[in-house]
């Protein structure tokens, strides 16, 4: 293909591995900012882009909470939420898993009912509105320790909102073993749901093995680490254990040094579940249609390829068994009047 991204931005899609409050936009940053002028963060949209320049994954983590620390009542909580989901629109992503860190706002006094609230009513007027589908992972913010992995876990098992799919960890992982949090997520999964913590970013593959057989991971939060290892690799394969793959984020991060030198090709050569996700879009100045067109170059996919990537994502959901088959098939019926020559 000499240009992906046409194709790309018509395509029907479902996002697995991106974060609430990363994928606030310019716009909407600068505008909790404005809201709260204590902030360090700036109000001007185009100064922000400086502002997410990291020089390692420790400063991004510290950018980060500070955007974190603008979502301070619930009115943040749902403007923040709604605009993800326009944003997501507007790139025909139709159903997306979105990553919730309650912690972050219950512990800066945004009561937990009124939080739940925010998300739910945000969640069904996007659905309504927007055309699309929203489901909650709530994860651990790692770098707050195991308060925040037992405050998750009650806050998900006792005020569950109907949205709530998964139950995961973020944040740091040097230095954040994986095997502390086992109670938390026997817990989740205890309630009926589903394992999919970050492993393997910053790390080495045994954090990869820990998220697996200790915290029973279904999927694993980007995973790069995991072609260091080929047992690892055929574990993945074998078992259709999906990696969520977010190349611009690893570079952003220094997670990878080169883009040339992701590791995406490895994993998939392998026969891994490959999906392609967005992480942080704003801050990392991308999105997934962007995402995209980066993994169809890396791994010179045509556009059967990138159709293929796409329902990977949704094998990979956590969506009900009808909605897979309907959007499956949607990305397959564009698929096939793409390649017929449409009026484009």
């Amino acid at each position: 293909m000499t240009d992906p991204h046409p194709f790309i931005a018509g395509l029907p899609k479902a996002e697995l591995h991106v974060h609430h409050v990363g994928s606030a936009s310019p716009r909407i940053v600068a505008e909790l900012a404005a809201r709260h002028p204590d902030s360090k963060v700036p109000t001007d949209p185009e100064a922000l882009a400086d502002y997410f320049t990291f020089t390692d994954f420790a400063h991004f983590i510290e950018v980060y909470l500070s955007v974190v620390d603008l979502i301070r009542t619930p009115e943040d909580v749902r403007l923040l939420t709604f605009e993800v989901a326009r944003d997501m629109a507007r790139q025909n992503i139709r159903y997306a898993e979105l990553t919730v860190t309650p912690f972050s706002s219950t512990r800066r006094g945004i009561p937990e009912v009124a939080f739940m609230e925010a998300i739910e009513d945000a969640r069904r007027s996007a659905e309504a509105e927007l055309g699309v589908i929203l489901r909650w992972c709530f994860d651990i913010p790692g770098e707050a320790g195991l308060q925040a992995a037992e405050e998750t876990a009650r806050l998900a098992v006792e005020r569950r909102p109907d949205g709530l799919v998964s139950f995961g960890l973020g944040g740091p992982e040097i230095g954040v073993e994986r095997p502390q949090f086992k109670p938390y997520f026997d817990r989740a999964i205890a309630e009926g749901l589903h394992s999919v913590p970050h492993a393997g970013e910053t790390t080495g593959p045994q954090t990869i093995w820990d998220a697996l057989t200790v915290l029973r991971a279904e999927r694993i939060g980007h995973g790069t680490s995991s072609v260091q290892d080929p047992k690892l690799l055929e574990h993945l394969a074998e078992h259709r254990i999906a990696l969520e793959v977010c190349p611009t984020s690893n570079i952003a991060t220094r997670a990878v040094t080169d883009i040339e030198l992701h590791p995406i090709r490895e994993m998939v050569q392998a026969g891994v579940l490959v999906t392609v996700n967005s992480d942080d879009p704003p801050m990392f100045g991308t999105d997934l249609n962007n995402e995209y067109a980066v993994a169809a170059r890396l791994l010179k996919l045509d556009e059967q390829g990138i159709a293929g990537l796409a329902k990977n994502a949704v094998e990979a959901s956590f969506l009900d068994p009808a909605g897979k088959r309907r959007l499956a098939e949607e990305i397959d019926t564009y698929t096939a009047n793409w390649l017929r020559g449409p009026a484009r």
